[in-house]
């Protein structure tokens, strides 16, 4: 065993070299020492490594059934011996194998949270990267020099990296496609069947609503003016909150152009959205089911042609890619608000991919997970690959450009063509890649073109709350505090839109938050926005 590999066992639990050592006769789950330097691939000679894995369970059950592993495994001379889970047993074998000292060389699309990453760096099962990186990674080097602000959000407030992190841009700063999830879409059928401009603002939407109520253009009863997923990302209707104030967004978190990290649940503009919301509600124009509704149910409706407004990242997936329905632009509130609240997402996993402890092959390692970094690898990685005979292609390789292109999906999900063959795991694709690596594929475009033209102009924020890596103690009280924060939001939210009373109950609400401890959540979050941007 190396000196490497000793020094990284000395922060292990004790509990857990017992376990390890009761276990000790089942068969070894780390490759052996090939004692490779200077590694150049294709190997001479091959070599295997053993990883833990997550996929889809659209995927074949064997990852080297996947085009893109193949292909790496011709290229590198490295063979995977993978142990791959599906779903909710895959973060538990992953954990067991952490706890019990029988763990893989690396663990592949790994899903730790932060929290989780710190506690399995401190107790020595997972090792830093940042030699790693430095000596034997080339690819990852590249995109963190066209792109340095990744590599601050990889970094743990102890100066060492310790997970190979996913990046995928889509559009820039506010023309981010991340920058607002809940899309609202109108059905402009509707509108003009019977003979209505589309809204502008809160009041006439709320106009709009009721002539859908009651004209039923979808008949027999059927029509429902408004759906929505309450507190369901992208299904949730807080986008009609941008009417007021700060609006709101997935986390309820905001920054201001003087940099202040605000709390929009906690802001008197919130509970004037939450009065209109139970005005709408209170007229009959939204959906009961909004309040408990599950996926399947949501999608079936709108296949249906039964909503008036509802609410989705893409209504490719509840409503088609028709004419039936179209993006409705944001409304001017009572006050003459009219603003589009950002929402805190980017294209960044910072855990997509560790190194264990128990690996004796560093360098080899090391230089295989690179291979993921390479720009035309990434692209397969995220979304496909090209040339196989045996399904359907997501890409066709253009030889004379050398580049990848989008083939058509001729009506097959993309969803569902991407869980079938790409393998995710660590990859990076910038903006620059775009017209030089691959082709942007065509729902994102438009998705895009959507976001510039009906979104960007009216939002007023300059910045995010970012990716900010806080330490364990840090994540420990944030985790604390939420456990009781955020489902007392939501209840609260749900509540008062059905039953009303928020005027009522509003100084209440404001200390029972206060009392969660919302002013120290404030105060950490506020201390990490600060740290990253300085």
């Amino acid at each position: 065993m190396s000196s490497l590999k000793k020094s990284l066992f000395i922060g292990i639990p004790t509990s857990i070299l017992v376990l390890s050592a009761c276990s000790s006769g089942s068969e070894q789950t780390w490759s052996d020492d090939y004692e490779l330097e200077n590694i150049e691939f294709p190997l001479e000679e091959g070599v295997t490594l053993k990883v833990l894995t997550s996929s889809s369970p659209l995927a074949a059950d064997d990852p080297n059934e996947k085009l893109i592993y193949q292909r790496l495994e011709e290229k590198t001379g490295v063979h995977i011996e993978w142990r791959n889970f599906t779903g909710e047993i895959f973060g538990e074998r992953r954990n067991l194998a952490l706890a019990t000292g029988e763990m893989p060389d690396a663990i592949k699309n790994a899903a730790f949270s932060d929290y989780e990453l710190l506690k399995y760096a401190n107790d020595g099962a997972i090792i830093p990267l940042n030699d790693l990186i430095d000596q034997y990674m080339p690819n990852l080097q590249a995109v963190l020099e066209e792109a340095p602000e990744y590599k601050a959000m990889m970094t743990a407030p102890d100066g060492n990296i310790y997970a190979f992190p996913w990046i995928e841009e889509l559009g820039q700063g506010k023309e981010s496609i991340h920058s607002v999830d809940n899309f609202p879409w109108i059905n402009v059928e509707w509108l003009d069947e019977l003979g209505l401009e589309r809204p502008t603002t809160t009041e006439e939407l709320k106009e709009v609503l009721i002539a859908f109520r009651d004209n039923d253009p979808a008949g027999d009863g059927q029509t429902i003016p408004m759906s929505f997923i309450i507190n369901d990302g992208g299904q949730d209707p807080g986008f009609l909150f941008n009417s007021f104030g700060l609006g709101d967004n997935n986390d309820h978190t905001v920054v201001t152009n003087d940099g202040e990290v605000i709390f929009t649940a906690a802001e008197e503009s919130y509970s004037d959205a939450i009065s209109f919301m139970h005005e709408l509600y209170s007229e009959k124009l939204i959906d009961v089911e909004a309040f408990e509704h599950e996926w399947p149910a949501y999608v079936a409706k709108g296949q249906e042609g039964r909503y008036g407004l509802y609410f989705t990242w893409d209504k490719a997936n509840i409503t088609g890619m028709n004419d039936e329905y179209d993006l409705m632009e944001p409304l001017t509130g009572p006050d003459g608000e009219k603003n589009v609240t950002r929402s805190n997402g980017m294209g960044f996993d910072r855990a997509r991919m560790v190194i264990t402890s128990v690996n004796e092959n560093l360098e080899l390692t090391a230089k295989w997970i690179d291979e993921f970094y390479e720009p035309v690898l990434s692209v397969q990685n995220n979304w496909g690959t090209y040339g196989d005979d045996e399904q359907q292609n997501i890409f066709e390789w253009d030889a004379d450009n050398e580049m990848l292109k989008h083939s058509p999906l001729n009506g097959t999900a993309p969803v569902e063509l991407r869980e079938k063959t790409h393998v995710g795991g660590p990859l990076a694709i910038l903006n620059s890649y775009f017209g030089d690596v691959t082709t942007m594929p065509d729902d994102a475009a438009w998705r895009l073109d959507l976001m510039k033209e009906v979104m960007v102009p009216h939002m007023q924020a300059d910045n995010i709350y970012p990716r900010v890596f806080f330490d364990e103690e840090e994540l420990d009280r944030l985790s604390r505090i939420e456990a009781d924060l955020t489902p007392y939001v939501n209840r609260k939210r749900s509540e008062w839109i059905t039953n009303g009373k928020v005027e009522d109950e509003w100084d209440d609400y404001v200390a029972e938050l206060e009392r969660l401890g919302l002013a120290e959540w404030l105060e950490i979050k506020q201390a990490g926005y600060d740290r990253q941007e300085n």
